[in-house]
């Protein structure tokens, strides 16, 4: 079997993720365990080597020029992931000393030298397997714990882990119920589930006209007792209440004769002072830094539909 197509399939039956099956990590996989193109798998070996070592064994073995400049590539998709996986080690060396090394495991090696057997299954794959959590599942469960709970109309959801993300869960559990009391959240995006919650029932009887190729605003809660409409932007990075964000809205919500409020919501004081500058008259700013205050963008009225 090609060396290339053999560490592929090692990598495949640890249940890599797919970033790390890329050609850069099965070649770097061969070099570590020092394992030419004729090189029999039984003899592979785990000495200690550098990134550097690992590029140039490369470029003399399999006719791969990797440039210096791409330890950090190699660092942060193959050496990163394979330690996490328990596929390698280093020396315990500080990152930035000339003496720090990576080699493969003891337990990894015996996986790459049975991957050389001629007859039967792995054996020593199969031990590595109990005894390891797969990448995978690691990264997997990694997310799950950083995951973000939040109750929206009494329903439990979790949003994914960032930044605008948590200043949606900040707009929806803090700026509501203080300024939008009692209201119903007719939709609210996930950075990984776009239409978390939805309700497309509401949105038509209140007159919203929504197309595929319409982009709603982050949130959007309904407040019954004052037939009231408020459109949030959760702005991190990109996408406040300008004025052409404002004719975006009205476009799809022409036939909507509830009261409308436009909300830009900022993590932090220094990120709408990044902002400031672009955003629309007649609208609401709401920081969660400071949930118990609003500023108002000119008008006679706070708070109040446009």
């Amino acid at each position: 079997m090609d060396k290339l197509d053999l560490a592929k399939r090692l990598l495949e039956q640890l249940n890599m993720p797919t970033k790390q099956q890329s050609p850069l990590c099965c070649l770097a996989l061969l070099a570590m365990a020092k394992l030419k193109k004729g090189t029999p798998s039984l003899r592979a070996t785990n000495d200690w080597m550098r990134i550097h070592d690992i590029i140039a064994f490369i470029g003399e073995n399999y006719g791969v020029t990797y440039a210096e400049n791409s330890r950090e590539t190699f660092r942060k998709q193959a050496m990163h992931p394979f330690r996490t996986a328990a596929l390698i080690e280093d020396n315990g060396k500080a990152t930035n000393s000339p003496d720090y090394r990576y080699r493969i495991t003891d337990e990894f090696l015996k996986v790459i030298q049975d991957e050389g057997c001629p007859h039967g299954e792995n054996a020593s794959l199969s031990l590595f397997l109990k005894r390891h959590d797969s990448l995978s599942a690691i990264y997997a469960s990694k997310k799950r714990m950083q995951k973000m709970p939040v109750k929206i109309n009494n329903k439990d959801f979790m949003f994914s882990p960032g930044k605008h993300n948590q200043l949606q869960k900040a707009i929806i559990e803090e700026f509501a119920p203080r300024f939008a009391p009692n209201s119903e959240c007719l939709y609210v995006g996930d950075t990984t589930q776009k239409d978390m919650v939805k309700e497309i029932d509401k949105l038509s009887q209140l007159g919203f006209e929504i197309t595929l190729h319409d982009k709603m605003p982050d949130v959007v809660l309904y407040r019954e007792d004052k037939n009231w409409i408020y459109f949030v932007e959760s702005v991190t990075s990109v996408g406040p209440m300008d004025s052409k964000r404002i004719l975006e809205i009205e476009s799809m919500t022409g036939k909507v004769t509830a009261g409308k409020i436009y909300v830009t919501a900022f993590l932090d004081f220094q990120t709408f002072k990044k902002f400031a500058g672009k955003l629309a008259w007649e609208t609401e700013v709401w920081i969660a830094d400071m949930p118990d205050h609003m500023i108002h963008l000119n008008g006679d009225k706070f708070l109040g539909p446009r």
